[in-house]
């Protein structure tokens, strides 16, 4: 019962706000016909007058209540009470009425009709009490009369427009609500892909190395003691990397993460192949991030599927484009079962579309990775003299 005492409050709040008209003025309005009515000085029309001024209010109530052809009916029906008010009683105020109704009517096409034919009406109705009738109490009221007719010809459009305004403010600001939640959304998917990427690394190579010690526990003690102690070592990076991500999603440098590479590829023992003179220059960190990410992806994948004995990273800077190739000699991938079916895979591509960048997968003698991104400039730091 509360919640409905206070939906209704704000109903009624929103009435007041979209009418923009006090509703001190529509009682008046309401109760304003009965006066000219009863200055009739036959019973048979006032009785005539106050039913009219019934069925008006009535009509008026279905009006709003309609939808379609039944908007037609109601309002021709207004419009008839309204002039027949006028010339019989001399009350045009109705007409404000359904001028305000009219500028509610969400068709286009109706509201567009139904306002030329009272536009009409009413005019004639006015001229008709002025030329042809002549009646006093009628001529007594022409400064509201005009302002009557100013208003049936500027409210319709006022208040249809102010509608079709608050339509689109809505359409706005459910649209910017889907697209805060569409943000959070990625935001949630990069953070998993990197959680994926970074922890599946790590994971792998503790495994690797695991592997490794237990080989080497008879054999070499001494050896598979230092594989243990590097499981050890790769765990805590791991941890403080997953630490540092979810704090503050640390961007991470190519340089950085090819010395990971060839310590996981080193651990699975596959040669690691890679001109360490080649330096991308002028490339911004968030870029890098991206590629930084995608090498890992590349590598994690090298080491659990390819077989590879040779692995090779090549990075290319141009003036248009940077291309960072990572190809191995293991068994390649089945383009039509394994491309892009894991999160690995999907994860790299959607990485680099949101940085306008490609990714091409080649399965020819083991398995080529072509990544491709657009080589924006990073502006400096220093700003020049204005």
């Amino acid at each position: 019962m509360v919640k409905r005492g206070f939906s209704m409050l704000k109903k009624f709040k929103n009435l007041q706000k979209n009418s923009a008209i006090s509703p001190y003025i529509w009682s008046i309005f309401s109760i304003l016909p009965f006066y000219f009515i009863f200055q009739s000085s036959s019973t048979l029309e006032i009785i005539a007058g106050i039913t009219l001024t019934i069925v008006f209010f009535i009509a008026y109530r279905f009006a709003f209540m309609s939808k379609k052809w039944p908007v037609y009916v109601w309002t021709c029906i207004l419009i008839a009470i309204s002039i027949t008010m006028t010339i019989v009683f001399q009350f045009i105020y109705f007409a404000f009425y359904i001028a305000y109704y009219n500028g509610n009517i969400k068709n286009r096409i109706a509201f567009l009709t139904l306002y030329i034919i009272h536009l009409v009406f009413t005019t004639i109705s006015i001229n008709y009490n002025i030329v042809i009738l002549k009646d006093d109490l009628f001529l007594t009221q022409l400064p509201f009369i005009i302002i009557v007719w100013i208003s049936v010809i500027l409210l319709p459009f006022n208040i249809y427009n102010r509608k079709k305004q608050d339509q689109l403010e809505e359409k706005l600001e459910d649209a910017n609500k889907r697209i805060a939640e569409l943000v959070k959304q990625e935001e949630r998917q990069r953070i998993a892909r990197d959680l994926h990427d970074t922890l599946g690394q790590k994971l792998s190579l503790i495994g690797l190395k695991s592997d490794l010690a237990r080989k080497l526990i008879d054999k070499d003690p001494g050896q598979a003691r230092d594989e243990l102690l590097d499981v050890q070592q790769t765990a805590r990076t791991a941890l403080n990397e997953v630490r540092k991500m979810v704090s503050q999603m640390r961007g991470i440098r190519i340089k950085e993460e090819l010395v990971h590479v060839k310590q996981i590829l080193k651990a699975a023992q596959i040669k690691f192949v890679y001109d360490e003179e080649v330096q991308l220059t002028n490339v911004s960190l968030f870029i890098e991030n991206i590629l930084s990410m995608c090498i890992k992806e590349s590598i994690t994948n090298v080491v659990k599927h390819s077989q590879a004995s040779t692995c090779q990273i090549s990075i290319i800077q141009n003036s248009n484009e940077i291309c960072i190739i990572v190809k191995d000699d293991g068994i390649g991938i089945n383009e039509d079962q394994d491309l892009y079916k894991g999160s690995g895979l999907q994860g790299m591509k959607e990485r680099l579309e949101f940085v306008n960048g490609i990714l091409e997968i080649e399965s020819s003698h083991g398995t080529t990775i072509k990544m491709r991104v657009p080589n924006v400039i990073k502006e400096s730091d220093k700003e020049g003299p204005l």
